[in-house]
């Protein structure tokens, strides 16, 4: 039986919401803080996790934190806070959805569904082609790992994927709706300003290595696209 992780400090929060994704087929584990959370983490198999982000000991987004540096669980941040910011800074750091409290047990239950359909969608869809290499450049989306001169990018989940989809459509521009639809899913609540801070902070982490035969090129009134050097087509 699948596990499903829900970490939060409001027992009334935790026992509802298990009650309806148990009645989903999942096994639900409960943590009510962040230290209890990551070691229900480290010694299960998990396939969801909800995460408080005012949880005691460590809060939602450290522990989202501690999760992506090895795993690529779907993660859903739970906040009582419904500012940009807070989204922003959740899916930046590797979230895969956020949920604003107060919500009905039933809205969560349907938004685990389309995430873990979309997710499910995007795996058969890679198929065979889980690989793309480009002069020093190397994805890898079986281990999740993006190498430039062999060295490994520290890339959370959410970074990679617009890597990938920019990286695999050469040339081809994607403007800020198209990236938020194929990447976080058409239910999906945030707006386009999601898409430009997760493009800014790849950038950063990319620059840190050479790359002068490829880039993110910012199409100035429509998106964005993986460009190569003129000198270095074929």
């Amino acid at each position: 039986m699948a596990n499903v992780l829900i970490a939060d400090d409001s027992t009334e929060m935790s026992s509802v919401l298990s009650e309806y994704i148990k009645k989903e087929g999942y096994n639900v584990l409960v943590a009510a803080d962040g230290g209890e959370a990551l070691d229900i983490f480290s010694k299960n198999e998990l396939d969801m996790v909800f995460l408080d982000v005012t949880m005691p000991v460590l809060n939602g987004y450290d522990v989202c934190r501690e999760i992506r540096k090895t795993s690529n669980v779907p993660v859903i941040m739970v906040t009582s806070h419904g500012d940009d910011y807070e989204k922003i800074m959740g899916l930046g750091i590797g979230a895969d959805d956020y949920i604003v409290k107060p919500c009905s047990p039933n809205e969560v239950v349907a938004r685990m569904r389309a995430l873990l359909r979309r997710i499910y969608f995007e795996h058969s869809e890679e198929g065979n082609k889980a690989h793309f290499r480009y002069e020093n450049l190397e994805i890898d989306m079986d281990n999740f790992r993006v190498c430039i001169d062999d060295k490994q990018v520290p890339l959370t989940k959410k970074e990679l994927e617009i890597l990938w989809t920019l990286a695999d459509n050469r040339d081809k521009v994607f403007t800020r709706e198209n990236l938020l639809n194929s990447l976080w899913g058409y239910d999906y609540y945030g707006d386009c300003r999601t898409v430009d801070s997760h493009i800014k902070r790849l950038r950063a982490k990319l620059d840190e290595y050479p790359h002068d035969k490829w880039n993110i090129k910012t199409v100035w009134g429509m998106g964005y696209k993986f460009e190569v050097a003129e000198n270095n087509e074929k």
